[in-house]
């Protein structure tokens, strides 16, 4: 973690469990003192992205809540703060992280310390040059990931390079105005598709207008 980002800490309340986490203290942190983001094309606008909780993950963290993972193998995509996959941790799940972000993984490692978590595996991956070996997963998930229409064909192709023949897809897309067409090309990979509104969202502090979109096969 870089020394002069400026950080907060917080705990986020997920039904009953309560996750610490260490994050950016703003969206206006910037710090690539050896331009390693600027080389994976990562601007100073978009940096800070990763690094803030958003109500998409907030509403995807509860959904897992009472997800049936027994037996099952999970990826968490574009994990950012990772606010999933340490509410799966605290269920003993077998969960695995990625992201794109070169600061991910450091932020990951302190929440986990927080948390007195196990170690969540993680494996920064490009969606546009996925040489990753992190295998076939049983379930993949993801918030808020649909930011530029290029991101939905490369979307779709990383999950389907790593679901396994039968894998349940959940996504929290707070309407960026591509659901439909990211579900036409899951359907090309054979998803069948459910778009969900989510139930009780009292625990955020503005109406979400976004969905919870489900794939399976």
């Amino acid at each position: 973690m870089t020394p002069s980002l400026r950080v907060r800490y917080q705990t986020i309340d997920v039904a009953q469990h309560d996750i610490h986490l260490c994050t950016l203290r703003d969206k206006q942190q910037f710090s690539d003192p050896e331009n390693v983001a600027e080389n994976l094309g990562i601007s100073s606008a978009s940096w800070p992205i990763f690094g803030v909780v958003w109500p998409s993950s907030v509403i995807m963290a509860n959904h897992m809540l009472d997800f049936n993972i027994t037996g099952k193998r999970i990826l968490e995509v574009g994990c950012g703060m990772a606010l999933s996959s340490h509410v799966l941790n605290k269920r003993q799940a077998d969960v695995t992280a990625t992201d794109y972000h070169p600061e991910v993984e450091h932020f990951l490692i302190r929440n986990t310390e927080l948390n007195h978590g196990r170690t969540i595996p993680f494996e920064r991956a490009d969606w546009a040059d996925d040489k990753s070996e992190l295998g076939k997963f049983d379930i993949i998930m993801g918030s808020d990931l649909l930011y530029e229409d290029e991101h939905i064909a490369l979307l779709a192709t990383f999950i389907q390079n790593h679901a396994n023949e039968k894998c349940e897809v959940i996504l929290v897309d707070p309407g960026r105005g591509r659901k439909n067409k990211l579900t036409t090309k899951m359907t090309e990979y054979g998803f069948t598709n459910n778009h969900i509104k989510p139930a009780n969202t009292d625990y955020l502090q503005e109406h979400f207008k976004g969905f919870i979109l489900r794939f399976e096969r």
